[in-house]
């Protein structure tokens, strides 16, 4: 496909030719681990052993990478394998990362539990203010800036544009975790991003029952000495082997073929949404990047097409009344995870970013989050009414 076609026509045709055998206009499930050999080494079609390479699992990657405008897809098992192959493969102990200060709680374990032991280290800065950002780099060690735009679950914006060539004047990659805006929202490589990361679990799947990670890469990384990051990335990718299954991999590419549609639904209810929440008396303060009051709106209107289906917000009776009104709730499904089409509702606090607690990264305890679902709007707000009246 050429990055002249649309978004929709690339989601639903970028590596996904019809089937050569039988015609097929869907892509296949290849649920097979070996392949037989045109003789010693002679590889039919580059397909060897499924853990290096899947016909399934290939059609995503391609399929991703182009929806990125990036040059090279990579899909794998979860965000986190994900994330983990590409620290692994871009940084050797002594490497210094910058994390956001409100990061998804099981990115931020993994820098402080699992790359710290191994020697990566790592500081936390708060993305959406460029100062800080700058003033966390360290010269000569920090050979990678880890950017979330939106972040989970706080709604902080960060300016990609801005922080990319902050990232490059150190030598380092910028890496982005695209999973809240999705493809259709946003294009951090078009911004400068050298690497975009997702987990597929939310969006780009969509309905709640694969679970997947991506990665895409840019062609033209000019950072000195990750000229061979794609590369690197796909050796890890085989080497540490947490690949996507195929029918993982299938169901992902299925759930990207409507991934604008659901995306356009979920921007509309989530802003009906919100209208709601600002005029409650029991909400304090709501979280949206779509908001004038939001502290880097303008970025967000610059760099996203609309602002996205998550919406955050604090309770003014505290904690012991979101909890409540978590509970409440007979329509929205309380739950982790997002981006399905049924809206979920959470106490990040309790759930998600439990394991944040006492760090730099706690989050506050009257926080509720969303993830806004593409049912009728008016029977959402409904239910959060009801649930808000009585805790509020």
């Amino acid at each position: 496909m050429s990055d002249e076609h649309g978004f929709s026509t690339r989601a639903i045709h970028a590596g996904q030719e019809a089937d050569a055998l039988t015609g097929a206009v869907v892509t296949p499930i290849y649920q097979v681990s070996t392949y037989k050999q045109d003789g010693i080494g002679g590889f039919r079609s580059g397909y060897e052993y499924s853990r290096s390479a899947n016909p399934t699992r290939t059609a995503l990657e391609e399929c991703i990478a182009a929806l990125e405008g990036g040059s090279r897809g990579f899909a794998f098992a979860s965000g986190l394998a994900g994330q983990d192959t590409v620290a692994r493969a871009l940084l050797v102990p002594g490497d210094h990362v910058v994390v956001p200060n409100d990061a998804y709680g099981g990115t931020y374990r993994y820098f402080n539990k699992v790359a710290r032991p191994q020697g990566i280290e790592h500081s936390i800065a708060d993305m959406g203010d460029l100062e800080a950002v700058r003033a966390a780099i360290r010269p000569g060690q920090t050979k990678m800036v880890w950017v979330e735009t939106p972040t989970n679950p706080l709604l902080g914006i960060a300016d990609i544009e801005a922080i990319a060539g902050i990232a490059h004047e150190a030598g380092a990659v910028l890496v982005v975790d695209n999973t809240f805006a999705t493809a259709y929202l946003q294009s951090p490589i078009a911004l400068g991003a050298d690497i975009v990361t997702h987990s597929t679990t939310k969006y780009s799947g969509g309905h709640s029952d694969v679970v997947g990670g991506a990665v895409v890469t840019r062609a033209d990384i000019t950072v000195p000495g990750m000229a061979d990051a794609e590369d690197r990335i796909a050796f890890h990718q085989n080497s540490i082997g947490g690949v996507a299954g195929p029918f993982d991999s299938w169901l992902t590419l299925r759930g990207l073929k409507t991934l604008a549609v659901r995306m356009e639904r979920h921007c509309d209810n989530a802003e009906k949404v919100v209208e709601f929440l600002k005029g409650h008396d029991g909400v304090s303060q709501v979280l949206y990047p779509g908001l004038p009051e939001h502290a880097n709106h303008d970025v967000a209107a610059r760099q996203m097409k609309r602002f996205g289906g998550m919406v955050s917000f604090r309770m003014r009776r505290g904690e012991d009344a979101a909890v409540k009104a978590c509970a409440a709730v007979r329509l929205w499904t309380l739950g982790e995870s997002l981006g399905g089409v049924e809206s979920l509702i959470e106490h990040p606090g309790r759930m998600t970013h439990a394991s944040v607690a006492g760090t730099e990264l706690e989050v506050p305890g009257d926080l509720i989050r969303l993830s806004v679902g593409i049912e009728d709007v008016d029977d959402l707000i409904a239910d959060l009414r009801e649930a808000l009246d009585i805790h509020g």
